[in-house]
């Protein structure tokens, strides 16, 4: 079922000490405009790849757990505190934050959760919007769809822009 995905993708934190293979493809990509999303991020939205957990391997370094008002594990870098993924309780899935894959740009969510919350100003490329947290049968729908029609990795690598810098600075 790899169809398109051009896998195995590689990612990791801003400092470099966390590194991971992502082996299996998506299940969805998505926007959570929640307020914990909002906060955790610093953003107006979180960008979201959900992957089979069997798919998600650590390849350097032990991301470390954080506070969460839920029962899903938040996970982060020990060092830069890099927000990474979260584990979503009792499901066997990742929820990884976009960015934090080393090419990122193919990137666009297919569906938004938690449109309620989304501030007035923000638009994203969701072809499915819900205004809070989708039951497991929409969820299971937007999945069945995604896997005909989601957004795949281009079949080129894209050149670094003479504006992109690792550093930030």
């Amino acid at each position: 079922m790899s169809d398109g995905w051009k896998l195995p993708w590689e990612g990791g934190c801003l400092c470099g000490g966390i590194r991971f293979l992502v082996s299996a493809p998506p299940l969805l990509t998505l926007a959570c405009h929640c307020t914990w999303c909002q906060k955790r991020s610093a953003s107006a939205f979180s960008s979201v790849i959900s992957l089979p957990a069997s798919g998600f391997e650590m390849t350097r370094g032990e991301p470390e757990a954080g506070w969460s008002p839920s029962e899903h594990r938040h996970f982060f870098c020990p060092r830069c505190r890099n927000w990474l993924f979260l584990s979503v309780a009792g499901m066997g899935i990742i929820n990884l934050r976009a960015t934090m894959l080393d090419e990122h740009r193919w990137f666009a969510p297919y569906i938004e959760i938690f449109a309620a919350n989304k501030l007035p100003w923000v638009s994203t490329a969701a072809r499915h919007s819900f205004a809070g947290m989708p039951d497991a049968q929409a969820f299971a729908s937007s999945m069945q769809s995604f896997a005909c029609d989601g957004p795949r990795p281009e079949p080129w690598t894209v050149a670094r822009g003479a504006g992109d810098n690792e550093e930030g600075l």
